[in-house]
């Protein structure tokens, strides 16, 4: 089936302009500045007047299936996926998180089969690394050569559940070089969280207020500036996920100077929220309860800048729905218990079109690069995700600047039981999401299918 736009304002990383764009398939095509319906008689023709035409985005860093401080995140691949698709999200990078006995190809596995059985939008993975003895080096390397896992993930944070000792991460990255593939990295010192948690605890400072304190902006930053000196001495490629701070990305970016290959995340939440949102009483500030955790409010224009410049280059959710009730509350007694993360797979779009492109804080070719297509490039993607080309994959927004709404949980796909973002502005939605030039969302819900969405295996690119 064909599916000819016609009339649309096309916005990719590198373009701005009034274009038409032809669907064959799965495929785009052709883009250019008038194509002839006569031409193609077959086409279903859409008029996008008014609206803009993005390229699908992707969201870098999401958990789905995650296991967490005892329970396990409530959403599946289903409602996550259809969440995505409402919000204009169709491919999503999912981590991989297993435990430290677990072996990577036996997680790999396991995420891999639930996801194909219940993903309604394309997925790809990031596969933790907990566990680094033989068995797990040699399954590493074979997820790179037979699977087509191109990312892996550690944590400088969670003392003795999910960090790994240096003289492994050193010989992680000496791998990575090797195998051309990318390190993406949580960044804290594990041990001084420990100790904060540790005595903020004993104080009787067991609130999520405290959640805050217990890992201040100097963790953060120096935990970059540790994965930096990994980074340099090796040559590795390093990808810090969800930054939170400017003394964080300063040393990023002091490390970039020095020839580093570094990328730098932002996530939603840390761009609109702040810390008074764990501090709001009643327990209620749970739900804003997330590493590295929400910052002063004046944190968000250091960010904004950052993505402006390309100091920052991606913008993900790092979406972790544990419901308030039943999963956040079993941290009532300490702080340490709240399952850590805020949902978010649905509203990321529209937060950065709200926050960021309405207050003048990036542009619209910002927001594509930042949302879709430095992930595609930096991941292995790229050009059959996030753009519009002709050869690209049909993943479609079209997109109404001019809705105006709030954000609400009662239209979320989510299963989570609240939205972090309840009652806020909201000013633009999709219109239109097209996955392989199949439309699956209108006007913000889900409107495809069960399932559907499929592995997009990639190569080593770095």
């Amino acid at each position: 089936m064909s599916i000819l736009i016609k009339n649309g304002r096309v916005i990719t990383a590198d373009a701005d302009r009034e274009a038409d764009v032809l669907i064959e398939g799965e495929t785009i095509v052709k883009v250019a500045d008038a194509i002839d319906p006569a031409g193609c008689p077959d086409a279903e023709v859409i008029d996008a007047s008014g609206k803009y035409v993005f390229p699908g985005f992707i969201d870098p860093h999401v958990h789905i299936h995650l296991p967490f401080m005892g329970t396990n995140a409530i959403d599946d691949h289903a409602s996550a996926t259809r969440a995505a698709l409402a919000g204009g999200t169709t491919t999503v990078i999912e981590m991989i998180c297993p435990g430290p006995d677990d072996e990577p190809r036996a997680a790999f596995d396991e995420w891999k089969r639930l996801a194909e059985a219940g993903a309604c939008c394309d997925f790809t993975f990031h596969l933790s690394v907990v566990r680094f003895d033989d068995v797990a080096k040699q399954q590493v390397r074979d997820l790179v050569a037979n699977d087509g896992v191109a990312s892996f993930k550690v944590f400088l944070a969670y003392k003795g559940a999910l960090d790994i000792a240096d003289e492994q991460l050193f010989e992680l990255m000496e791998i990575a070089r090797e195998l051309g593939v990318i390190i993406t990295a949580h960044c804290e010192n594990a041990e001084a969280v420990d100790a904060m948690q540790k005595r903020l605890i004993a104080e009787g400072k067991t609130g999520p207020q405290w959640h805050e304190p217990s890992r201040p902006r100097c963790v953060e930053a120096d935990g970059v500036g540790h994965l930096c000196a990994f980074a340099e001495l090796t040559g590795a490629h390093v990808y810090i996920v969800h930054t939170s701070c400017r003394d964080a990305v300063e040393q990023a970016m002091d490390a970039k100077g020095r020839g580093v290959n570094v990328f730098v995340e932002a996530v939603a939440p840390h761009l609109v929220l702040d810390k008074t949102y764990a501090e709001r009483p009643d327990f209620e500030g749970a739900k804003y309860v997330m590493s590295p955790p929400l910052r002063d409010a004046e944190e968000h224009e250091h960010l904004w800048k950052a993505l402006a410049s390309g100091d920052m280059v991606t913008i993900g959710t790092d979406h972790a729905p544990f419901s308030f009730r039943g999963q956040k509350d079993m941290g009532r007694e300490a702080f340490t218990l709240i399952p850590n993360g805020i949902p978010g797979i649905q509203e990321r779009v529209d937060l950065i079109h709200t926050h960021g492109v309405c207050e003048g804080r990036i542009d619209l070719q910002t927001m594509v690069s930042a949302c879709s297509t430095q992930a595609a490039k930096i991941f292995g993607l790229y050009p059959r995700k996030g753009e519009i080309a002709e050869g690209s994959d049909a993943d479609l927004v079209i997109y109404d600047p001019a809705f105006k709404g709030t954000f609400s949980q009662s239209v979320s796909e989510s299963q989570t039981d609240y939205c972090g973002y309840e009652g806020m502005p909201r000013k633009g939605r999709s219109k239109l999401v097209f996955l392989r030039g199949t439309v699956v969302a209108r006007d913000g819900r889900y409107t495809g299918g069960s399932s559907g969405g499929r592995y997009i295996p990639r190569p080593p690119t770095h």
